[in-house]
C-alpha cells in the first residue's frame, strides 16, 4: 500500500459519459476515460483493508487491493498480471459489470465514495493491450479435445481456461459471430464489438477454433459431438425471454427486447436484415415494459433511432434513492439506478401492470395499464400484489418486452447429449457442473438462469476446473 492516507485527501473521480448531445447520434461507447495520472491517483485511494470486502463481493475473487497498489505505483504490467490471474476478460467486466466490488468497498460505507475499481480495471487491461503486455500463449497440447457449445462469457471462459491447460478446444456458436449476448445483446454504446473481436483474434492465435452459424443438434448432431470429443460443455445461456400473454400480444409493434437489441447490433456489423423485418423507432412512441438493464438498453437504442418519446414502466415499486435499509452494506444495494440511457430522455413509471395491448387493424396503438399496490406478506414471504382498479391507456407505436429470461433456448439439447452418452441417470447438473456423472458439463446462465456476466465467467472457471479434473483422473 503506497499511500495510506490518500483516501482522506483525494475524492472519487469518475470518467463520466460523453455529453448527451454528442453521444445520442451514434452507437460509440458513452463512457469516457481518465488520463494515466488521474487513474493512478484514483488507485491510490484503495486502503488495502484488513478484510477486503471488494474481494469478498467479486464472484471471480479479483485481488483488487493488489492491483490497485501496482497501478498507483505506475507498475502497469504487474497490475495486469495480477488481474489476469482471476479474470479472463477484464475488458468485458471493466465495461459492463455493475461493480459488486465497489458497492462493498469500505469507502462506500464510510463516505459513499468507493474506489473506482471498475474503471481502474478496464484502464489496466487497455494499457496491457496498448503496450503489448497481452501476448498469445502457446500451450503444450495434451492430446485431449473439448467441445464448448456457446460462445458467451461462460463459454469463452471455459475455452480460455482449458486451452491454456493444453486441451484442443472447439467452440460452437449458433449465431453469425462469437460472443453470445456480449455480441448480440449488449448495445455497442456500452461495449464496442471491436473489443470482442480483439479478444477472439487472440484466442484464435492461441489455437481455439470457432465454428459459427452452427446449431448443435441441427448443423451437427449431438451424438457426433459426443463421439468426437473427450468432454462437452454446454454454455448456451438463458435466452428465452419472459413473455406477456395478454390480449393483443400478436399485434404488429409488440416485440421482445432482444429483437431490437440483437437486430441493431447485427446492422452495425453489416449483417443483412430483410427490410420488412427491420425495427425502427424513428418518430415512434416507444414503451418499454421492464425496469432492468435490458429495458434501459432498449431506451438508449430507441433514443438513438430518434423516437418521438420513450416511456419505461415497471410492475414493482420504485426503489429507494441512495440508500436501502433492506440491503445494507456490504450487500449490493437495491436502490434507484439511473443509466446513461435514462439521462438521454425517458419517462419512468412504477407500480404498473400491463392489462392488454390495444390496436387498430392489427397495428399497436397503446397499452392499457393498471396501478398496483404491494403489501407485506403475513408470513414474511414475498410481498403480495393487489390491483387497484385505477386504469389508463399509454399511447404506443412500439412496445419492447424486457422482463427477463426464463430458461435456456436449447433446453432439449441437454437431453439429446445425455442420450448420446447413454446415461440412465437423472439429467441434473451437480456441484461439479457435471451432467449425470458423464463427459457432459454445463455452466453459466444455462445452469443458474439469467445472471451477470461476471457470474457467468466465474461459473466458466469452476467448470473448466471440473472438466480438467474429470479428464486427468
Amino acid at each position: 500500500m503506497g499511500n495510506p492516507r490518500a483516501f482522506l485527501t483525494i475524492h472519487r473521480q469518475e470518467a463520466g459519459y460523453r455529453p448527451v448531445e454528442d453521444r445520442i447520434d451514434d452507437f460509440s461507447e458513452v463512457e469516457q476515460t481518465l488520463n494515466s495520472s488521474d487513474r493512478r491517483r484514483q488507485a491510490s485511494r484503495c486502503m488495502d483493508c484488513g478484510v477486503p470486502f471488494c474481494h469478498w463481493a467479486c464472484p471471480l475473487g479479483n485481488k483488487q487491493p493488489e492491483w490497485q497498489d501496482f497501478l498507483y505505483k505506475g507498475q502497469w504490467r504487474e497490475a495486469y498480471h495480477v488481474l489476469e490471474q482471476t479474470c479472463d476478460f477484464p475488458e468485458f467486466t471493466g465495461r459492463i459489470c455493475p461493480a459488486l466490488c465497489e458497492k462493498s468497498c469500505v469507502l462506500k460505507l464510510s463516505c459513499d465514495e468507493p474506489v473506482t475499481i471498475r474503471e481502474n480495471e478496464v484502464a489496466i487491461i487497455e494499457a496491457a493491450f496498448r503496450e503489448g503486455f497481452v501476448q498469445p500463449v502457446t500451450p503444450v497440447r495434451n492430446g485431449k479435445r473439448v467441445a464448448v457449445i456457446g460462445s458467451g462469457p461462460a463459454g469463452l471462459t471455459v475455452a480460455n481456461q482449458l486451452n491454456r491447460k493444453g486441451y484442443e478446444i472447439t467452440v460452437f456458436e449458433k449465431d453469425e459471430l462469437p460472443g453470445g449476448l456480449l455480441r448480440f445483446g449488449i448495445p455497442n454504446f456500452k461495449l464496442s464489438k471491436n473489443i470482442i473481436d480483439r479478444r477472439i483474434r487472440l484466442m484464435e492465435k492461441e489455437g481455439i477454433r470457432f465454428r459459427v452459424n452452427t446449431m448443435v443438434g441441427k448443423e451437427i448432431l449431438a451424438k457426433d459431438i459426443v463421439k468426437e470429443y473427450d468432454a462437452v460443455c454446454v454454455a448456451i445461456g438463458a435466452e428465452t425471454p419472459r413473455d406477456l400473454p395478454i390480449d393483443g400480444r400478436n399485434l404488429k409493434g409488440v416485440h421482445f427486447a432482444l429483437e431490437l437489441l440483437g437486430q441493431q447490433n447485427r446492422l452495425l456489423e453489416s449483417i443483412v436484415i430483410p427490410p420488412k423485418s427491420i425495427i425502427n423507432c424513428k418518430g415512434k412512441k416507444v414503451l418499454v415494459i421492464g425496469g432492468g438493464d435490458t429495458g434501459s438498453d432498449c431506451v438508449g437504442t430507441a433514443n438513438r433511432h430518434g423516437a418521438a418519446s420513450v416511456t419505461q414502466i415497471e410492475i414493482m415499486p420504485q426503489p429507494p434513492i441512495g440508500h436501502n435499509p433492506e440491503t445494507p452494506w456490504p450487500m449490493y444495494p437495491q436502490v434507484l439506478k439511473t443509466s446513461s440511457s435514462h439521462e438521454e430522455g425517458c419517462l419512468r413509471r412504477w407500480n404498473l401492470a400491463s392489462r392488454r395491448f390495444i390496436g387498430d387493424k392489427n397495428t399497436l396503438k397503446g397499452v392499457e395499464v393498471e396501478e398496483v399496490e404491494w403489501h407485506s406478506s403475513a408470513n414474511g414471504g414475498r410481498p403480495e400484489m393487489k390491483l387497484t382498479g385505477k386504469k389508463e391507456i399509454i399511447e404506443a407505436d412500439l412496445v419492447f418486452l424486457a422482463m427477463g429470461f426464463v430458461h435456456p433456448e436449447q433446453e432439449g439439447l441437454v437431453k439429446e447429449l445425455s442420450l448420446a452418452v447413454d446415461t440412465r441417470k437423472n439429467i441434473v447438473v451437480d456441484h461439479k457442473h457435471q451432467i449425470a456423472d458423464s463427459k457432459l458439463f454445463a455452466c453459466g446462465d444455462a445452469v443458474s438462469g439469467a445472471s451477470l456476466v461476471v457470474r457467468a465467467m466465474a461459473s466458466g472457471r469452476e467448470t473448466a476446473k471440473a472438466i480438467d479434473n474429470y479428464l486427468t483422473k
